[in-house]
């Protein structure tokens, strides 16, 4: 396989998400608006991409599992929290009552909006039955979509997803393009990120490397996360392909982080890397072109 590594930087902000089931704070973006929202039920369900940690990743067992997301009020209002409740079925309509624990947690529930410029990683609570639950908010109205990523017993991750609309003004549209370097600085921190390749269907390592922005000397007090190291979300441009990565390493504690995986189509992917520092949890955006 031919290797080639990509080193690229740039300066932006990034937000703290709050751990366990709290509502996380959006990512702040120069130039972009970072959303936080909430929507009615719209569109199909469907099985994108699936959890990974060393080479490609288990793909999700979408066909034998739906996941349906609906509000309290039958709908969401930007700006107004609303109670998103997540049934999770078999094929033939019966609720999966039993999930296995994956990182800590029984359902990881990622919310993207239009355009990517807001992300979110919250843990819904488990009510029983198949059910759960997790109040949340949007501050502007529009598409957003939702993943629901779980574990059945006995079963593979699985990832069910659907696009949801939120009621109220829609936050501008801005193009999701590759960042033309890989380095971003904020709180005294400075993370770079390369690729060892940046073609479709290779095994591709994402090397994270954390230090002192003023030093420069690595930082190797990392803190677990979800327990690991981080975890990496992967979304295409259009959000059909969807990766959730762990680490080669999941005790490391910095100052190098490392995750294999595999892009399944050339296209532009937003990777969301994300790590515990001093108690703080850190979502780091990148944009890359996949060949």
């Amino acid at each position: 396989m031919q290797q080639r590594t990509i080193l690229i930087t740039s300066i932006l902000a990034f937000g703290l998400l709050s751990a366990c089931d709290k509502e996380s704070q959006a990512v702040q973006v120069p130039g972009q608006e970072a959303l936080h929202s909430q929507a009615s039920a719209a569109g199909q369900t469907g099985s994108h991409g699936g959890h990974s940690g060393r080479g490609g990743g288990r793909q999700s067992a979408g066909d034998n599992f739906k996941a349906s997301f609906t509000f309290a009020n039958g709908g969401a209002t930007a700006n107004q929290t609303a109670e998103m409740t997540i049934q999770i079925t078999d094929k033939a309509g019966k609720p999966v009552r039993d999930f296995e624990v994956n990182h800590e947690k029984l359902l990881h529930l990622i919310i993207v909006n239009h355009d990517q410029s807001f992300f979110r990683h919250i843990h819904p609570e488990y009510r029983g039955n198949g059910k759960f639950t997790v109040v949340t908010s949007f501050p502007a109205g529009g598409k957003y979509k939702v993943f629901a990523d779980f574990t059945p017993a006995g079963g593979a991750g699985t990832t069910q997803s659907q696009w949801i609309q939120v009621e109220g003004k829609e936050g501008e549209h801005t193009p999701i393009t590759a960042d033309p370097k890989l380095v971003k600085e904020a709180d005294g921190k400075e993370i770079e990120l390369s690729l060892s390749s940046t073609k479709a269907s290779d095994d591709v390592t994402l090397t994270y490397s954390f230090r002192d922005a003023r030093t420069k000397r690595g930082i190797d007090d990392l803190e677990p996360y979800l327990g690991a190291v981080g975890h990496v979300v992967i979304l295409s441009a259009d959000a059909e392909q969807y990766l959730h990565v762990h680490p080669q390493n999941e005790q490391t504690t910095g100052p190098l982080a490392q995750f294999m995986t595999a892009f399944p189509r050339s296209g532009t992917y937003k990777i969301w890397g994300q790590f515990q520092h001093r108690g703080e949890v850190i979502t780091v955006p990148f944009v890359v072109d996949v060949k």
